[in-house]
């Protein structure tokens, strides 16, 4: 597991003088890998542990309060993506009053400096940081003479079939539930993860019991009917058919994930789930009646099943 720190001050030696790939990294994309694996080699050549420097919330959230939920992970997410890439540490920053006002200088000397003591930092060609975004890259080398650590920066990175590897690229493929574009970038399925809560228990009417999560920061992708695997708290896989969005039968207020776990009984109420969306089956539909829905459900099941076993 990933080391998770929350503060760069006062830090015990052993927390400090890492090389360490600098970003928001929501998403952990194939772009943001190339960062850290630039990080890695660093980490490799100097002896270093290798880290990640990364902010909650997310700068964005900090800025606009009321923009409308945008995240494609959670923090805890983020911290087991960055497990296979070989990262140690996570330093999740607090991005409050304080961080914000930071200048490009005072956030190169206060944090990476003095607090975190970091011998290398690898960043992406557009990474900007401090106050009114005033710091560069190049920035960053010039702070980095000064307090002792170099500096890598990573050229942006297309797919070769010329996708962009970006989590605007990301949001934007989600939204249009291209599915597999955006596990393209990604590098693996986008999931949605959280808690089991209450529901209205109207699928148990028809035999189509649903384990229901709320999105919460997580953003919207197209509202419609998906296959699905879910990764459960004891680790196992299980198939599924999932509606997103607020079922124009029961007009819901608030957008939803419901998951039909196909071949699977019992109890997950306030356990903690994470489903992959593999592929968008169809759009939102309305029923005129209970018998019809069903109807469609099973047909969206089968469909499912087609779909994750091809």
């Amino acid at each position: 597991m990933v080391q998770v720190v929350t503060d760069w001050r006062d830090l015990p030696e052993d927390l400090r003088g890492a090389a360490v790939a600098i970003g928001a990294f929501d998403g952990v994309h194939r772009g943001h890998q190339a960062v850290i694996v630039a990080a890695r080699q660093a980490a490799e050549r100097l002896g270093a542990p290798l880290a990640v420097v990364s902010f909650e919330p997310h700068p964005r959230r900090w800025f606009q309060p009321e923009a409308a939920p945008f995240r494609l992970m959670t923090t805890d997410q983020m911290a087991r993506a960055l497990v296979p890439l070989g990262v140690e540490r996570l330093y999740l920053l607090p991005f409050d009053v304080d961080m914000a006002a930071m200048t490009d200088e005072q956030f190169a000397v206060e944090v990476l400096g003095s607090g975190l003591g970091i011998r290398h930092a690898a960043v992406g060609f557009d990474f900007t940081y401090g106050k009114g975004r005033s710091g560069s890259p190049e920035g960053l080398r010039r702070h980095g003479k000064q307090l002792g650590f170099t500096v890598s920066v990573i050229d942006r990175l297309d797919d070769p079939d010329g996708l962009k590897l970006s989590s605007s690229a990301v949001r934007e493929a989600l939204k249009a539930g291209d599915m597999a574009r955006a596990a393209t970038i990604l590098g693996r399925p986008f999931a949605i993860q959280g808690e089991v809560v209450h529901g209205e228990k109207r699928g148990r009417t028809i035999g189509v019991p649903t384990a229901n999560v709320r999105l919460g920061e997580y953003m919207r992708p197209a509202y419609g009917v998906y296959a699905t695997r879910t990764r459960m708290a004891d680790g196992r896989i299980v198939g599924g058919v999932a509606n997103l969005g607020i079922r124009p039968m029961f007009e819901i207020e608030e957008p939803l994930l419901e998951v039909w776990l196909l071949d699977f009984s019992g109890d997950l109420y306030g356990q903690i789930i994470e489903t992959e969306l593999v592929a968008l089956l169809r759009g939102e539909m309305n029923f005129d009646s209970l018998h019809a829905l069903k109807a469609q459900i099973d047909a969206d099941a089968a469909a499912a099943r087609a779909v994750l076993s091809a």
